[in-house]
């Protein structure tokens, strides 16, 4: 059976929810989370990318009926006003997009890159990347090395951790004073790291396994140890500035933890590191993910010239992509049609050579050679036109003639399905047992 796989897509980010919206659609883990979509009907691939700013989860299925049901249940108890959907090539557009940066808190940062590739890799390890995934997230990582290389998207603040220092900076002076990050993570590391640029006088960083809090300890300008969480009641409380940037499930930082000086905490943790009770300490100012809009949107305005080159790169390398695709499904057709035509030689050369007076054992190679090459000629001649017709069809989603080429060649028999993805997102059928073509149309 020919088949052209559909993706769909569902979401809830930064832009349509809060962070406790995104909290709620975050999985236990990508890796489960891909198993858990593979194990719904009918679902070929799965992809899912889980970071403090989104969840976002996209399957390839024959019918994209199925894909929107298994998302449905996927983001169960999450509240559908967050929720956006996506069809086939609205879904691959978004993840050139977020690969780059431009759909980020902050535009062009630098860590999603790595995120896409850490989900891709889960992904790949939990069954979910085919053949489509795997050019779609591969194309998407490449938009993104691109965008960082050939614009300045990526200058200035570049990460939420950066971001959360620069924030704090406006609240207390961080000059000399001690630090403590919370979470020895890619996002606790920058955060650790641009504190030491800030000018903090010591950076702490506690960490569950105490080595890799080490490690960026180490990297630091500046004066810092590294502790265990055991440790985080006396190392938050000699502290101006606390970051917290942990997968914990559960709050790690309450009241009980702060208030014996003036204090900044951000949270970035994905649920909270905090708790929301600490806010109403008098002498602490809590910030999370949705304080940062303000920082984020000074960073936005100085990338607006390098956001539309990047577009415009996103643009064009998305158009390529499309272009592969039905090229890719064009050419599984054409390959089906030949296949067709030389069982079709085969057999007919056998007849012809049987019915010759002697048979087949009369005719010498030379000549046996001659009369496959006439049959091979007339194949390839016989199918150059439709060849060519199939992948221009494909490139104009031209579905029907492409439906109707199977229908009059009928590789298959009555079994033989092809289902092309128009621009919309639909799907057409054809079949061996109808004449007729179907629309399925995405109602998103």
């Amino acid at each position: 059976m020919i088949r052209g796989g559909v993706v769909s897509g569902m979401r809830v980010t930064h832009e349509t929810g809060s962070v406790d919206d995104i909290a709620a659609a975050s999985p236990e883990s990508q890796r489960i989370a891909v198993s858990t979509l593979l194990s719904a009907p009918d679902i070929e691939e799965a992809y899912v990318l889980s970071t403090c700013n989104r969840t976002e989860a996209y399957v390839v299925t024959a019918d994209p009926a199925d894909g929107r049901s298994a998302l449905e249940a996927f983001f169960d108890g999450v509240d559908d006003d967050v929720l956006v959907r996506s069809d086939h090539e609205e879904s691959l557009k978004h993840l050139l997009r977020v690969a780059t940066g431009l759909d980020s808190v902050i535009l062009g940062e630098d860590q999603i890159i790595g995120q896409v590739r850490t989900a891709y890799e889960d992904a790949r390890t939990a069954g979910g990347i085919g053949s489509l995934l795997e050019r779609a997230i591969t194309k998407a990582i490449h938009v993104g090395e691109r965008a960082r290389t050939e614009t300045t998207i990526n200058e200035g603040v570049v990460s939420l951790g950066s971001a959360a220092a620069r924030l704090a900076a406006r609240t207390v002076d961080l000059e000399d004073e001690p630090a403590l990050v919370v979470g020895a993570g890619e996002m606790g590391h920058l955060a650790a790291r641009s504190l030491a640029d800030a000018g903090a006088g010591a950076v702490v960083v506690a960490n569950r396994t105490i080595p890799h809090a080490e490690h960026i300890v180490e990297e630091l300008a500046v004066d810092g140890k590294a502790v265990s969480l055991e440790s985080l009641a006396s190392a938050t409380r000699e502290a101006a500035v606390v970051v917290a940037a942990t997968g914990s499930p559960d709050p790690l930082l309450t009241p009980d933890h702060l208030g014996d000086r003036r204090q900044v905490v951000v949270d970035l943790g994905q649920p909270r590191d905090v708790c929301p009770s600490t806010a109403d300490l008098e002498d602490v100012t809590v910030y999370d993910l949705d304080d940062l809009e303000e920082i984020t949107a000074e960073t936005r305005e100085q990338r607006l010239d390098a956001s539309r080159e990047v577009e415009a790169i996103v643009q064009a390398e998305f158009d390529l992509l499309c272009e592969g695709f039905k090229r890719a499904q064009a050419d599984e057709v054409i390959a089906a049609m030949y296949e067709s035509a030389e069982r079709m030689k085969q057999r007919e050369l056998e007849t012809a050579f049987a019915r010759l007076e002697g048979g087949e054992e009369a005719f010498t190679d030379e000549k046996r050679q001659i009369v496959e090459a006439m049959a091979d000629a007339l194949v390839g001649q016989l199918l150059a036109p439709p060849t060519k017709s199939l992948r221009e069809a494909a490139a104009d989603d031209d579905w029907a003639t492409i439906n109707t080429a199977l229908q009059l060649f009928d590789p298959a028999g009555p079994e033989m399905a092809f289902t092309g993805v128009t621009h919309d997102g639909s799907r057409s059928v054809s079949s061996a047992e109808s004449d007729v073509s179907t629309g399925i149309t995405d109602d998103d």
